[in-house]
């Protein structure tokens, strides 16, 4: 018994796990000290909160790759997608309303953000189209309609609660997966004329005043420098003023003096630059590198269509998300509630991260227990 758990872990692929613990342990390091200031408000024990979300989604990743043939991901792959799916349709006639927003079910003691889940769905159900529709053949436009309606009609529902960011990330999710599944040139430059098209027409037609004004502030943060530029202005004076070693941990001023609000949602990364500088920056996108080049690594190493596409989905959900993050916190894009993975705080999020972790590591896995 003692060798064969043994053998077992000898094979079991811990990158992945290993990979999330890092970043989370320095999530909830920096989520301590981003909030540990602000107990009046309810914030100080935030970090608490976090560990006991990230222990539950590290079971659920142990469990998810341990049980779980990944055959059966496939076989639930359109399952998993309508529930998701109907969560949306609940958060819009019963959903519950916090800042602006119907975002959030609260069932009993659970507050829960379906959108998140619906990143997993959707990755989930393109993985499975693809791998049943001519899955070695390029794509062209005719081959995008029902794909583009998996992703798009839960985009709008999402971007009408409303959240641009979780909306257009699922459109990114779609996006990278059809470029991986391969694009004829001809559906390349059409979808770039229609993407430019669609996002002169959403400008004028589709986006809020807020969002707006999101635009603006990207542009030129400091013509408003008091109000809609305000957080990309403290943002910025954050992670400049950590230079190259930081200020230390616990030493930011933009979160004890409060400057600079969502300090433990979008905004982690650039208390964690003030802290930590240059030097821990470099080090944290290190580590996000390292997630994304196993994650490269294992869809082109795995030989069902379908695991590769769906790894390449969740590569997405992680790429996307530091990528979109960093960049707005830095000033290099608008503004927009995207979270960084394992660093900001969530509880819905951190078991999306949890599964999708779970998930890789079985795949991964199968290439040693059951080929």
């Amino acid at each position: 018994m003692y060798q064969t758990i043994l053998q077992y872990l000898k094979r079991y692929d811990f990158s992945f796990i290993g990979s999330f613990f890092a970043i989370f342990l320095i999530g909830v390091l920096n989520l301590y000290s981003a909030t540990h200031s602000q107990t009046h408000e309810g914030l100080g024990d935030l970090y608490r909160s976090q560990i006991i979300w990230w222990l539950l989604a590290t079971v659920v990743a142990i469990v998810v790759s341990i049980v779980f043939n990944p055959k059966t991901f496939e076989r639930v792959s359109y399952f998993a997608y309508g529930v998701t799916f109907f969560l949306l349709i609940l958060v819009m006639v019963m959903g519950d309303v916090g800042m602006g927003a119907q975002r959030w079910l609260n069932l009993g003691p659970i507050r829960m953000q379906p959108s998140e889940f619906m990143k997993l769905g959707l990755a989930m159900a393109l993985a499975r189209y693809f791998s049943r529709v001519s899955p070695e053949k390029e794509l062209s436009l005719i081959d995008l309609p029902v794909p583009g309606l998996i992703a798009g009609v839960p985009a709008v529902m999402v971007i009408l609660q409303p959240d641009l960011g979780t909306g257009m990330l699922l459109l990114l999710i779609f996006s990278l997966v059809i470029f991986y599944k391969r694009l004829k040139w001809k559906t390349i430059i059409s979808l770039s004329l229609v993407a430019i098209v669609g996002g002169v027409l959403m400008y004028n037609f589709g986006l809020r005043e807020y969002q707006r004004k999101r635009i603006h502030t990207f542009i030129d943060p400091y013509a408003d420098a008091k109000g809609s530029g305000y957080n990309a202005i403290q943002s910025e004076i954050a992670i400049g003023s950590g230079r190259l070693f930081g200020k230390g941990f616990k030493n930011s001023s933009q979160a004890s003096l409060q400057y600079l609000p969502e300090n433990h949602t979008d905004f982690v990364f650039a208390i964690f630059n003030e802290e930590h500088g240059f030097i821990g920056s470099v080090f944290l996108i290190l580590l996000y590198l390292i997630l994304m080049s196993r994650l490269i690594w294992l869809a082109t190493s795995v030989q069902r269509f379908y695991d590769s596409v769906l790894v390449i989905g969740i590569m997405a959900i992680f790429f996307w998300h530091t990528f979109i993050n960093m960049s707005m916190v830095s000033g290099l894009m608008p503004i927009v509630g995207i979270p960084l993975p394992m660093m900001s705080y969530g509880g819905s999020a951190m078991l999306t991260y949890g599964v999708c972790i779970g998930m890789v590591t079985a795949i991964s896995n199968s290439r040693n227990f059951f080929n």
